[in-house]
C-alpha cells in the first residue's frame, strides 16, 4: 500500500451507518472511475440503532471505531475525515408551491426567482415546524420541480416577461437531534464529519446514472430498519420517501416463528436468501438444536414481505402523484428477500422484469481493488457516499446571525438568505416594503393611491456590505438589519385633477371661470385637507345662484336674476355654461356691468389667498366653523363664520375650497358688510375708524362698518410664513372670532404664539 501514501490525500472515507451494520469504503476518483482500495463492515453488537436512528450514540461510536482502526491496518495510515449519510428514517419532505404577481408587467432576473423559491421555501419550513411543536426541522435543500409563467408551465423563467410567475418545489428537512446524534457518534469514534448526505441520494448516484434520470423511474434503498425511496422524473429527483418497514420486520417474524434470539433470525434469514432449498441448522432460545428447510422459512416470512411490498408500492404511488413508475430498481440487503420483487411490480401493477435488484450491474464504474471481494447491491449506498463527495461536497457549518449561532447543512452552495430564513427572520423584512396606501372615491369612483417603497434589508457579512445571494462559509459572521417601510401615501384634495378643474359660466355675456367646491363625507374642506382611506369626497359641478353672487362680490338683494332665461333665486342651481341674466328693480345701487379686466377675478383669488387663507389658518378656520355649529347646506341658521368662510374661502387661484350653501345663504354680503363687496366700496356711509394693534395707531377706511378680519387689510401681518405654532388675535384683551365687530379705540393684540 506504499502507493496510496501518494495520494493520500485524494482518498475519500464513506461511512454507512446502517441499522445492523456499518460498513467502510475509503477511495478516490480517477478517470470517472471510483477506485475502492479499502473496505471494512462490523455488525453492532446490540440493537444501538433501531430504524435508522441511533439509540446508544457511544456503542454506535465504538463500532464506528472498529470499522476505521480495520482500515487504518488495511491503508497503513490514520482517518481523520469521513462521510456520512442520513437515512430516510429521518427525512422529511415538503411539496410546495408559491406564486408572485407584479404590479405590471416585467421581465424577469434571478431575483425574482430567488425570491418566488424562497417564498416557497418559507411556506414548507412553516408547514413542517407547524405541524411539530417539539422537533425542530432545518432544511437541507430544495429542488424546483416546476415553473409557470403567467398560467403556463416553463423550464427558465429568466428574461421573459410575466405578470405572475408560480413555482413548486420539494423541500427537504432533517430534524436536529439526528444530526446532533449522528455528529456526536463520528467525534466519539475520534473522526471529524466532512460532508453529510442523505441515503437516497447517496444510492441513486450509483444505482441510477444521471442520464436514465429522464424516465420516471423510482428506487428503493431496503435497509434494516426504513426503506428509502427516490422518484426521478424529466432530469431530476422529484420526491424522496420512506416507509419504516425493512430487513427487521423479518427479522423479528423469524425469531418469534422459530423461538430464536434477533441475531440468530438475522443468520437464518441471509441463509434462507442464499440457500433455497436446503436445510438450515439453528439453535432456539431453550438450547435445542432445529433444523429447518429454507423453504419453510421463506412461507412463514411472505406475509411480511408482501405487506412491506404493498406499503412501498403505496408510497411510491403516493409520491408520483398517484399513479405508477415505469421501472423500480431496488438496492439494499433487505431487498434480495424472495418475492420481493415480483410483489412490487405486482402491487404497482407493471411487469415483474421491470423491478430489480441492482448489485453487480450498476457497479460497473467502481474498481474494487480490494481481495476477496463479490460485487453486491449491499455497498451500493457506501460507494455511492464516497461518490456523492465529488459531485457535492457538503457538511453542516456554523454561522452567527444577529448573535445568534447556528448550524446549517452545507449543500455547497449557500447564501445569506439560506441562513436568515433558518433563524426565522420573517420574508416580508427582507424586501422593501410599502407604506399604507389610501383608498377613498370621487365623485363615486374609487381611487387608490399607494404608499412609497421603503428600503431593503442592509446586510453585512463579516463587517463588510453584502446582498442575501452573497455566498457564506463555515464561522461567518451575518448581521441583518431590517427592510424598512415606506412613506405612509398622502394627497391633499388640492393635488387632486378633479379639484384643478374649473366650472364656467356666462353672466351677463362675460364668461365666469369659478373653481369647484369639494365636499369630503359631507362637510366643506379646504384644498390643504389631508385626505384619509374610507373618505367619499363630492366635487360639485354647479354654483347655487347666491354661491355665484357671493363669488363675484355682488349683492343680489336689489337684482332680478334670469338663469337660461328663466326666473331664479338664490337656490336655483347653476350647472356648467349656463347663461345668468340680471336686471335691477331698486335704484339705490347701480349694477351696470361686470369689471371689464377678465384677470380680476383671478387676482381676486391670488389676493385673498396670499393675505388670509394659508394652510394654518384654512384648516383653523373650518375647524372653528365646525366646532361652532356651522350649519348644513339650505339649512337656514347662521353664524359669523359663515360669513368669513364665504369671504375669504370661496375663491383661491381657481383651487379653492367649496363654500358650504349656508355660509353663502347666510352671508353678511345680504347686510352690505363684506369689505370686498363692491356696492359697499360706493356706499355714501363709508366711515374711518382707528384702532391700536400691538400699541400702534392703525386707521380702517372706506366701509361703513368693520369686523375683526378687515385689519389685515390695512396692518401688515404675513400668515404664509409662520414664526409659531398658531396665531393669537385677541380684541379688547380676550379671544375672539374673526367676524367680531371692531369699534373706534378697539385694541387688538396680534401675534404668533410660540
Amino acid at each position: 500500500m506504499a502507493e496510496l501514501t501518494t495520494i493520500k490525500n485524494n482518498l475519500v472515507f464513506g461511512l454507512d451507518i446502517g441499522t445492523r451494520s456499518i460498513v467502510g469504503v475509503v477511495g478516490y476518483l480517477e478517470h470517472n472511475i471510483f477506485n475502492v482500495v479499502a473496505m471494512a463492515q462490523k455488525e453492532h453488537d446490540t440493537r444501538a440503532m433501531i430504524d435508522g436512528q441511533i439509540h446508544d450514540i457511544y456503542k454506535v461510536g465504538d463500532t464506528i471505531r472498529k470499522v476505521k482502526v480495520s482500515l487504518e491496518n488495511q491503508l497503513d495510515f490514520s482517518l481523520t475525515d469521513v462521510c456520512i449519510a442520513a437515512a430516510g428514517r429521518v427525512l422529511k419532505t415538503i411539496n410546495a408551491s408559491a406564486e408572485y404577481k407584479f404590479e405590471e408587467e416585467t421581465r424577469v432576473n434571478q431575483e425574482h426567482i430567488y425570491s418566488l423559491n424562497l417564498l416557497a421555501i418559507e411556506t414548507a419550513h412553516a408547514q413542517i415546524n407547524g405541524n411539530s411543536d417539539e422537533v425542530k426541522f432545518y432544511c437541507v435543500g430544495s429542488t424546483p420541480v416546476n415553473y409557470k409563467l403567467n398560467t403556463f408551465d416553463i423550464s427558465n423563467l429568466e428574461g421573459h416577461k410575466a405578470n405572475k410567475i408560480g413555482v413548486e418545489l420539494i423541500a427537504t428537512f432533517l430534524p436536529e437531534e439526528v444530526v446532533d446524534g449522528l455528529y456526536e457518534a463520528i467525534e466519539y469514534a475520534g473522526l471529524h464529519v466532512a460532508s453529510l448526505t442523505l441515503e437516497p441520494i447517496a444510492a441513486m448516484n450509483v444505482a441510477i446514472p444521471e442520464q436514465y434520470r429522464l424516465l420516471n423511474i423510482g428506487l428503493i434503498d431496503v435497509g434494516a430498519g426504513t426503506s428509502d425511496i427516490c422518484i426521478t422524473k424529466d432530469g431530476s429527483i422529484v420526491a424522496y420517501g420512506m416507509i419504516p418497514l425493512a430487513g427487521d420486520e423479518i427479522t423479528e417474524v423469524i425469531a418469534k416463528t422459530y423461538l430464536v434470539d434477533f441475531n440468530t433470525a438475522e443468520k437464518m434469514k441471509i441463509s434462507a436468501s442464499d440457500k433455497k432449498d436446503e436445510m438450515i441448522t439453528f439453535q432456539d432460545i431453550m438450547g435445542l438444536k432445529q433444523e429447518v428447510k429454507a423453504e419453510d422459512v421463506h412461507k412463514s416470512i411472505h406475509s411480511v414481505i408482501s405487506r412491506m411490498a404493498r406499503a412501498t408500492a403505496e408510497e411510491i404511488k403516493k409520491l408520483n402523484g398517484g399513479k405508477s413508475v415505469n421501472a423500480v430498481f431496488v438496492v439494499g440487503g433487505g431487498g434480495k428477500m424472495p418475492e420481493y420483487t415480483n410483489l412490487i411490480a405486482k402491487h404497482l401493477g407493471i411487469a415483474n422484469e421491470r423491478v430489480a435488484v441492482r448489485g453487480e450491474e450498476v457497479l460497473t464504474n467502481i474498481n474494487f481493488r480490494v481481495d476477496d471481494f463479490k460485487k453486491d447491491s449491499l455497498y451500493v449506498t457506501p460507494v455511492g457516499i464516497c461518490t456523492n463527495y465529488y459531485l457535492q461536497k457538503n457538511s453542516f457549518v456554523f454561522v452567527t446571525v444577529n448573535n445568534e449561532r447556528i448550524k446549517m447543512y452545507d449543500n455547497n452552495h449557500l447564501t445569506v438568505v439560506d441562513a436568515v430564513m433558518q433563524v426565522g427572520f420573517p420574508n416580508e423584512k427582507l424586501f422593501p416594503r410599502r407604506g399604507a396606501e389610501i383608498t377613498f372615491t370621487i365623485n363615486g369612483k374609487t381611487r387608490l393611491v399607494r404608499g412609497l417603497p421603503g428600503e431593503g434589508a442592509i446586510v453585512k457579512l463579516n463587517g463588510k456590505a453584502a446582498n442575501l445571494n452573497t455566498s457564506i462559509e463555515q464561522n461567518d459572521i451575518i448581521q441583518v438589519t431590517e427592510s424598512t417601510i415606506g412613506e405612509a401615501a398622502h394627497i391633499t384634495i388640492g393635488q387632486l385633477d378633479e379639484f384643478k378643474a374649473t366650472v364656467s359660466f356666462n353672466v351677463n355675456d362675460k364668461n365666469i371661470l369659478c373653481p369647484r367646491f369639494a365636499y369630503v363625507n359631507g362637510e366643506l374642506k379646504s384644498e390643504y385637507y389631508e385626505i384619509v382611506s374610507g373618505d367619499t369626497i363630492i366635487m360639485e359641478n354647479y354654483y347655487t345662484v347666491e354661491q355665484l353672487f357671493t363669488f363675484l362680490d355682488l349683492e343680489i338683494s336689489n337684482l332680478d336674476i334670469y338663469v337660461n332665461n328663466e326666473r331664479a333665486d338664490k337656490n336655483t342651481k347653476v350647472y356648467e355654461n349656463f347663461t345668468v341674466k340680471t336686471s335691477e328693480h331698486d335704484n339705490t345701487i347701480s349694477y351696470n356691468d361686470l369689471p371689464e379686466d377678465d384677470t380680476y377675478y383671478e387676482n381676486k383669488s391670488k389676493n385673498l389667498s396670499e393675505q388670509i387663507f394659508t394652510p394654518e389658518m384654512a384648516e383653523k378656520m373650518i375647524a372653528q366653523y365646525s366646532n361652532n355649529g356651522g350649519n348644513k347646506p339650505y339649512d337656514d341658521g347662521s353664524s359669523d363664520m359663515d360669513t368669513f368662510m364665504s369671504d375669504n374661502n370661496a375663491v383661491k387661484d381657481n383651487n379653492s375650497v367649496e363654500a358650504d350653501n349656508n355660509i353663502v345663504k347666510n352671508s353678511i354680503y345680504d347686510k352690505g358688510e363684506v369689505h370686498h363687496n363692491i356696492a359697499a366700496a360706493k356706499s355714501l356711509n363709508a366711515k374711518n375708524i382707528v384702532i391700536l394693534i400691538n400699541n400702534q395707531p392703525v386707521t380702517l377706511k372706506g366701509k361703513a362698518s368693520y369686523v375683526l378680519v378687515d385689519l389685515f387689510d390695512f396692518y401688515e401681518f404675513d400668515l404664509t410664513k409662520p414664526h409659531g405654532s398658531a396665531v393669537v388675535l385677541k380684541l379688547n384683551g380676550a379671544v375672539s372670532e374673526y367676524m367680531a365687530p371692531l369699534h373706534d379705540g378697539d385694541v387688538v393684540d396680534l401675534y404668533w404664539e410660540p
